[in-house]
């Protein structure tokens, strides 16, 4: 929690007991819509917070840079709490975002966009996302 302070801090943002709420439940739940931040949020108690006021606080973290978006294949619109280019693997059928831990990956598609130019654009971040569906019933 001191880090997510200090990250607060660098952005000119005070930590307000709603931003800790927030960043605690989002610690459980690593990958999250504001939906399920407020179900979160009211099963565990303590801290009374609007929906629109969850999203506020979401998409103000992820604007500045310590949180980052995600899309559902839905369209829905996810957080998540690492803030660093990593693959995901996207479970379509249950909406659940999964961190791929895969470098070669990364250095694969860096190296390849470094080559590669797009006439009127400029990459500015890589985001791959792998969407999928379970292979077996569980």
């Amino acid at each position: 929690m001191d880090r997510f302070r200090a990250m607060l801090k660098s952005k000119g943002m005070r930590a307000t007991a709603q931003r800790l709420a927030i960043h605690s439940a989002m610690m459980s739940l690593v990958h999250a819509s504001a939906d399920e931040v407020y179900e979160y949020l009211t099963k565990e108690g303590g801290t009374k917070i609007s929906l629109a006021s969850i999203y506020n606080v979401l998409n103000d973290l992820a604007s500045c840079g310590i949180y980052r978006y995600r899309l559902s294949a839905a369209g829905k619109l996810y957080f998540d709490v690492c803030n660093f280019t990593h693959p995901h693997l996207y479970d379509r059928k249950n909406n659940i975002f999964k961190d791929i831990r895969d470098e070669d990956l990364v250095n694969f598609a860096s190296s390849y966009l470094k080559t590669h130019k797009f006439r009127g654009y400029k990459v500015e971040d890589i985001d791959i996302q792998i969407v999928c569906r379970p292979s077996r019933s569980k």
